[in-house]
């Protein structure tokens, strides 16, 4: 009797608590083996520490002890599980969560959609929710701006946002363990995105259920299936008597909410708009065009994620409400030349920037910077009068005839770097361009690799214009270099028709490539303008002739036209003139990220095209080769003559074939 006497003292000293006991044991005979409610289990707790043989309280639930338990049906449960108990779906974003607030009009509300007080961001400068209220001299700081107190984390040594941070353990939120629970529609032992009346629900789950549409085998609409719960689910939420839920507040579509109960491509134009709007909190009309390009997406949650992670989105804003001017200038100016590349691609191919030829500008950029690596000032001045007068002119000229290659800027700059080598080998051996002769170029011919022949153009423009006497350069000899081999080639091609397994677009260029012996640059190339079609029949101009298509490469490029590539850029408008459009808005694949692609599958670009001519060569003469394929006629005599094509009879023979159409 002492020992409960002193239990109850210590556990109730008050008569409301001894009220209260008393209530609850007269309500559970069995409340002390429960340990259940609050008051229960500290009596629990004294009496075990004098002595007592009790259970332990326990949470049914969750299984851990030490932690005040509630009454349920199911036994004594801790204030957390208690919660997920009490779950009911949130009035504002639907998911099925432990209610955290109320609303004015009494609904549930999670902790998520849980009104908060909005202030303006000291750090963003917007009006959001406050995660971190200003004290002393920090401002507040909205759920966005918030970042954790970093430490190294315990477990990846990686220097993070960390829980726990001043402690001995810190915890970065990627490292941080989860509890896991049995999905109630697959199964497998995952952490829970949601917990459902039907039970947890693991993310890949959850986002399928989200997503899965049909037609509701009761009232035959096209809706969101909800029951029976799971991938076979048949009816729709009406249908089945259950509250619909995560329904879009602009379109009214049921789909995965992502900002304000709006589905994604609501949130977008949402979010598009606000990144577009000028001071007056309108869209310039100006980028009207970069906002239709955006929303057109089919992937409205890349572009979401663009908008709010990019720094190209960023420089959007920032030109958007007048901080940046809207000019080429100022994207030349940018410290990070890739964003502004790729903004600048966006706003070139919607028509808000004029045209301006990219290569041509990067490689005036190229020679300013390349001028500063010059050893002496008389060389500096030297190359940049034969890039300006004799390389970039070039350039201009051949830019302005249109219709030049995508790489056609290699070559120049090939040839500056080649004359910066030479002038400051002649610097390191103290010798002048003016005192410089032909035994110095051979000596530096002979002790460096081939690629220094390229200063033949620099050598021949310097004696034209009096820099240097004139000297002769030999012509390295030709490397033709491996071929793919025969059985090989066409064991490619075979897979390449057939297997549809493989990206449209790798199929179509690799053909291209193994069957025609065409250049990556010129592949990448193409444009929907070369492409004829006259019936069944596709022609394919890449060169002075169409070229006819067979079957069954016809009809992958008659696919490829028609549907394009399954991926492109943020901000890509919605027609395009490339047969092979790249990831950067209005520009097509570069050609060294499609020989990527095709070393993926086991096609070498070089060897294959190598092997695609010499076999074309070998049944074709020269002249035709050059006009159906696109290819210098010199070009084609040496792949003739390499393959032992011998067609000196060619125009004989077509002289006397009777069915011969000229």
């Amino acid at each position: 009797m002492d020992v409960l006497t002193g239990a109850l003292d210590a556990a109730a000293g008050h008569p409301a608590v001894i009220r209260s006991l008393a209530a609850a044991l007269a309500a559970d005979p069995d409340a002390l083996t429960v340990g259940a409610p609050p008051v229960v289990s500290r009596l629990v707790g004294e009496l075990r520490a004098r002595g007592a043989d009790l259970p332990d309280p326990v949470c049914c639930r969750c299984g851990r002890t030490g932690k005040p338990l509630t009454r349920s049906s199911a036994g004594g449960v801790c204030a957390r599980c208690r919660r997920r108990q009490l779950a009911t779906a949130c009035v504002r974003c639907g998911v099925v969560k432990p209610v955290a607030g109320r609303d004015k009009q009494g609904q549930p509300v999670c902790a998520r959609c849980a009104d908060r007080p909005q202030r303006v961001c000291g750090k963003c400068g917007r009006t959001r929710r406050i995660a971190l209220r200003a004290r002393d001299d920090q401002p507040d700081i909205c759920d966005s701006c918030f970042r954790g107190h970093e430490a190294l984390c315990s477990r990846c040594g990686r220097r993070r946002p960390c829980s726990f941070a001043s402690g001995p353990t810190p915890i970065c939120a990627r490292c941080a363990p989860r509890a896991t629970a049995t999905c109630a529609h697959c199964g497998a032992e995952r952490p829970p995105t949601a917990r459902w009346p039907e039970g947890p629900v693991c993310d890949p789950c959850y986002i399928a259920a989200l997503r899965r549409r049909g037609t509701c085998a009761t009232c035959r609409t096209e809706r969101r299936l909800v029951h029976p719960p799971g991938p076979n689910a048949t009816t729709c939420a009406d249908c089945a008597g259950v509250p619909v839920s995560h329904t879009c507040t602009d379109c009214g579509i049921e789909d995965r909410a992502y900002e304000q109960r709006r589905s994604a491509p609501c949130a977008l134009r949402r979010r598009t708009a606000s990144a577009l709007s000028g001071p007056d909190g309108q869209i310039r009309p100006d980028l009207e065009p970069i906002y239709q390009a955006i929303t057109a997406t089919d992937a409205p949650r890349t572009a979401l994620n663009w908008l709010r992670n990019s720094a190209g989105a960023a420089l959007l804003t920032q030109m958007a409400s007048g901080a940046v001017e809207l000019t080429h200038q100022a994207l030349d100016e940018h410290p990070r030349p890739g964003v502004a590349g790729y903004l600048r691609a966006v706003l070139v191919a919607n028509n808000v920037l004029p045209q301006r030829d990219e290569q041509l500008s990067a490689t005036e950029q190229f020679l300013n910077r390349a001028l500063t690596g010059i050893t002496r000032d008389s060389d500096r001045r030297l190359v940049h009068s034969y890039a300006t007068w004799q390389v970039l002119r070039r350039l201009r000229v051949t830019a302005a005839r249109g219709g030049r290659p995508r790489t056609y800027t290699h070559h120049a700059r090939t040839n500056i770097n080649a004359a910066i080598g030479l002038l400051n080998w002649l610097a390191e051996h103290g010798i002048t361009l003016a005192d410089t002769g032909q035994a110095d170029i051979d000596t530096y011919l002979t002790e460096q690799p081939p690629s220094r022949y390229r200063i033949r153009d620099f050598l021949q423009w310097a004696a034209a214009t009096g820099h240097t006497r004139p000297v002769t350069i030999a012509t390295p000899g030709r490397n033709s270099g491996p071929a793919t081999d025969h059985d090989q080639r066409w064991a490619q091609i075979a897979r390449l028709l057939h297997d549809d397994t493989i990206e449209l677009t790798d199929r179509v260029a690799g053909a291209l490539l193994l069957l025609y012996g065409q250049h990556l640059a010129r592949i990448v190339a193409i444009t929907h303008d070369q492409i004829k079609t006259q019936g069944r029949q596709v022609f394919l101009r890449l060169g002075t002739d169409d070229l006819h298509i067979p079957e069954p490469l016809a009809k992958l490029i008659r696919a490829l036209a028609r549907d394009g590539r399954p991926y492109t850029g943020v901000g890509t408008p919605p027609t395009t003139r490339w047969l092979f459009p790249g990831l950067q808005p209005g520009r097509p694949l570069t050609a060294a990220r499609l020989g990527e692609r095709l070393r993926k599958l086991g096609i070498r670009a070089q060897p294959g095209r190598r092997a695609a001519l010499t076999h074309l060569a070998a049944q074709l003469p020269a002249a035709v080769i050059a006009d159906l394929l696109g290819i210098h006629p010199t070009t084609a005599v040496h792949w003739v003559h390499d393959s032992g094509g011998d067609w000196n009879r060619y125009a004989a023979q077509l002289t006397q074939d009777a069915n011969h159409q000229p």
